[in-house]
C-alpha cells in the first residue's frame, strides 16, 4: 500500500461527500445536502484560505480526509489551527493513514505560521484515541455547547 496526501480539489467531491458521510455517520450525526454543498465549496475556494483540507489516496483512491480550520486566538498573536474532522476509511486503518493526514496538518500550520494545532473527539474513539495520545497532548478541558 502507498499513501499519498494532497489537498482536496473540486473533482474530489463524490469521493470526498461518501468519506466524509462515513465520518458523520460514524459520529451518529447527519446533515442536509447544503452542510455538504457548502463545506466542499469553501474547502477548495481561495475566497475561505482558512478552511482546509487533504486527501489520503491508495493508488489514487481516496481512504481518508481530513479538515482543518485556522482562527484568530485570543492568548497568542499567531491562529489556531483546529483539526475539525479525521477519518480513514475501516479497511486501511492501523496502516499509518490517520498519522499521515495529523502530521500533514501539523506541517501545513507551521509552514503557514500556525505554531498550535489541537482537535476533539468522543471518549468512545478508543481506537482514534491510541493514535491521539502517541502524538498529541490530551489537555483537561471539557468542551460544553449550545
Amino acid at each position: 500500500m502507498t499513501i499519498t496526501l494532497r489537498p482536496i480539489q473540486t473533482g474530489d467531491k463524490p469521493k470526498w461527500t461518501s468519506l466524509w458521510r462515513d465520518y458523520l455517520t460514524f459520529y451518529e450525526t447527519a446533515l442536509p445536502d447544503t452542510i455538504y454543498k457548502t463545506t466542499f465549496s469553501r474547502l477548495c475556494s481561495p475566497d475561505h484560505p482558512d478552511q482546509n483540507g487533504f486527501l489520503a489516496l491508495n493508488n489514487r483512491n481516496p481512504v481518508g480526509l481530513v479538515h482543518y480550520i485556522y482562527h484568530p486566538h485570543n492568548w497568542r498573536i499567531e491562529k489556531a489551527c483546529y483539526l475539525q474532522d479525521l477519518y480513514v476509511a475501516p479497511e486501511v486503518r492501523g496502516m499509518g493513514v490517520g498519522r499521515k493526514l495529523i502530521e500533514a496538518v501539523y506541517a501545513q500550520a507551521d509552514a503557514d505560521g500556525c505554531p498550535s494545532v489541537y482537535w476533539l473527539t468522543q471518549e468512545f474513539n478508543a481506537e482514534a484515541r491510541k493514535l491521539y495520545d502517541r502524538i498529541g497532548t490530551l489537555t483537561p478541558f471539557i468542551k460544553y455547547s449550545r
